[in-house]
Parts: structure tokens; sequence; C-alpha cells
């Protein structure tokens, strides 16, 4: 069983990490695959920050994975994933496939996503945590991803992955700055 998991706030390098390990492989005989969800409607493609890109395929479920005989299956946006696929990733691990997902830890509510929480529960290899320049306060310390309307934090009555679809802002954010829910934590 080998899984790697890259989790943290936005803008920390989650999707850098991810494309550093997969596009040497390209030049291999290794069969690999990466998959973004469908879900994601920001981007053709898995796209670091840095202006970095690579080729990903689009999916909703991660089944596609088990019918094909990879040995290196990458996860970009694993936050966007449904919590079902945990299931198949356990049974690419028990096959022997090396697995290493990278997404958001917490959501708009610094909330665990319950589909990291089944990731963990796996028991990965390594677990990177991340971090970014908080936007707010400007310390390289943000751990959480703060979500905006109309410049206002939202803190309750969304669903916990909001699209990115230019509806809502969304900036990476400390401790210290984070606007929490008024509902007990």
């Amino acid at each position: 069983m080998d899984l790697t998991l890259i989790l943290g706030p936005m803008k920390s390098g989650k999707s850098f990490d991810l494309i550093s390990y997969f596009a040497p492989l390209k030049y291999t005989d290794i069969p690999h695959v990466l998959y973004q969800s469908a879900r994601n409607v920001r981007d053709e493609h898995i796209s670091s920050r840095n202006g970095v890109i690579i080729e990903a395929k689009k999916v909703s479920s991660l089944n596609e994975a088990l019918e094909k005989n990879f040995s290196v299956v990458g996860i970009d946006e694993l936050h966007m994933f449904d919590p079902a696929d945990v299931a198949i990733v356990g049974r690419l691990l028990n096959k022997g496939v090396k697995v290493i997902a990278a997404g958001l830890d917490t959501d708009y509510r610094g909330k665990m996503f319950d589909v990291v929480k089944g990731f963990l529960e796996l028991g990965p290899r390594e677990v990177k945590h991340k971090r970014a320049v908080c936007e707010l306060c400007r310390q390289p310390t943000a751990v959480y991803s703060q979500v905006f309307s109309k410049g206002v934090p939202l803190t309750e009555g969304m669903p916990p992955v909001i699209p990115d679809d230019g509806t809502f802002t969304y900036q990476p954010v400390c401790r210290s700055c984070f606007v929490h829910s008024a509902l007990p934590v």
C-alpha cells in the first residue's frame, strides 16, 4: 500500500507537487494516469499557480482506474470527489497501485472534508501538509481557504464544495485571520 496525500489551503503548492511527480512519468513505460474531478470547472488540466500545467482526465468517479492496469494513479482536487471513491482507492492500494492525491483538507468553515477523512483512514505512507501565504496578514502560515461573497466571509449555509465559477472569491488565510462560523465548533 503506497498512498501519499498532499493537503493544504489554496495557493500552497499542492498541484505543483503533484505535477512534479507525474511530469517525468511521461518519459517512462510506467502505466499511469492523472484524474481531476469533473466538478472542477476552473481548469481543463491540472494547473499550478506558478504556470506549470499537465494534462489530466476529468471524471465523476475513480471507477475507471479499477478497470485499467495502472501502476500509478494521481488525483487532483481530491476534496471534490465523492466519499464513495475512498473505497475505490482502497482497492487500488490492495492491488499494489501507487496513489498520490492532492487537494484542500478543509472546507470554507474550516471543517475537514469527509472524503479527506476517508483517505486519511486508509493509512497513507506520507501526508504532506502545505501552507500558503495569508492574503490578509501576509505571513506564510495560511492553513485555511476562506470563501467570500461580495467581500463578506462565508461561514455557513453553503455546501462543503463551493464551485469556483467566479461567483465567489477565495483567499488562503492563517488561523488568526480566518473568520469562523458563529455556530459551535
